[in-house]
């Protein structure tokens, strides 16, 4: 299903982007955010791209569905979808350039022993202490040792010089985050996620990131590697999360909370899209079209969207 392209990208001027993993049918939060991503690309003449995050579960026929829903809502986009899987190449040159800088170590760790393991003052919960940032040979070679027994690799770690990054979002301001020698690469061979959303926005153009607030905190840490990278920081722009009604994230428990959940249940394709422009004070929307022509990005409530469904 394809939809005519809504407003032209102007030559030179970036892109958005939507990025799900094919793990399941989008939920309304998701669907919502879709929706501000592709409204906020289209009104600065922004190119609109679709990449799909593969490289963790992925559940067969989630990514055809995902596409099919994203169009019915009337978002439409430039160029053929993305696959994270298919860029290993460019993962891998990227590793390759912070290896050249010095800026990669292995790491033996588990993931228990990280979370047990005694964080430096004012790191956040679950921030690498940096364990295994200055072993010596014989202790390298015991790690090693160690991961053989375990039949994994070590996994790669970024050896930051820096201790927090500063962006700015559209909505939140300035911005300081916590950057602590982050996974580049895991225990299993993947390429970790951080590094992969900077090398692929990077190459697709990509210069406005619009996404749940929950990502807020990978911000600085994804913006300092691309700086390491000599790559654009891009503008971001992080939109408040669905939750159910006791407050917590929307999820697939919460009942018929997909696109195709409430098309069974009788509701439209439009009555749908009802909903999601409801959660941004506009009445009366039917296609993701009328959210362009109507929301003011300045209205959006910080708040949580609270998902309150019938049946």
């Amino acid at each position: 299903m394809t939809h005519p392209r809504s407003a032209p990208p102007t030559p030179g001027g970036g892109a958005g982007r939507y990025a799900p993993s094919p793990s399941g049918d989008l939920h309304l939060g998701n669907l919502r955010t879709a929706v501000l991503a592709w409204v906020l690309a289209r009104r600065t003449g922004r190119a609109f791209h679709l990449r799909v995050e593969d490289l963790d579960r992925v559940r067969e026929g989630s990514e055809q569905r995902q596409l099919e829903d994203l169009a019915a809502l009337g978002i439409d986009w430039d160029g053929a979808v993305v696959r994270q899987s298919e860029r290993d190449a460019a993962h891998t040159a990227a590793l390759q350039e912070l290896g050249d800088q010095g800026r990669v170590y292995e790491c033996y760790c588990t993931r228990r022993e990280i979370l047990e393991a005694p964080s430096a003052p004012h790191a956040p919960p679950g921030a690498y202490p940096g364990t295994c940032r200055d072993l010596s040979p014989a202790e390298r070679e015991q790690g090693r040792q160690r991961m053989r027994e375990l039949r994994r690799e070590p996994a790669l770690r970024l050896r930051a010089e820096v201790t927090t990054w500063q962006v700015h979002d559209l909505w939140a301001g300035e911005v300081t985050g916590a950057v602590d020698d982050l996974v580049l690469r895991r225990g299993d061979g993947v390429v970790a996620y951080n590094l992969a959303v900077v090398v692929d926005d990077a190459a697709a153009g990509v210069d406005q990131v619009v996404r749940a607030d929950d990502l807020l905190s990978s911000a600085p840490r994804q913006a300092h590697l691309a700086r390491l990278l000599s790559l654009p920081e891009p503008h971001y722009a992080h939109v408040p999360l669905a939750v159910n009604r006791a407050g917590d994230r929307l999820a697939k428990r919460d009942g018929a909370v997909t696109l195709r959940d409430r098309l069974a249940r009788g509701e439209s394709i439009a009555e749908v899209m009802g909903r999601l422009g409801a959660s941004l004070g506009l009445a009366g929307c039917r296609t993701a079209a009328d959210v362009l022509e109507r929301w003011d990005p300045a209205s959006l409530v910080r708040e949580p969207w609270v998902v309150d469904l019938p049946g």
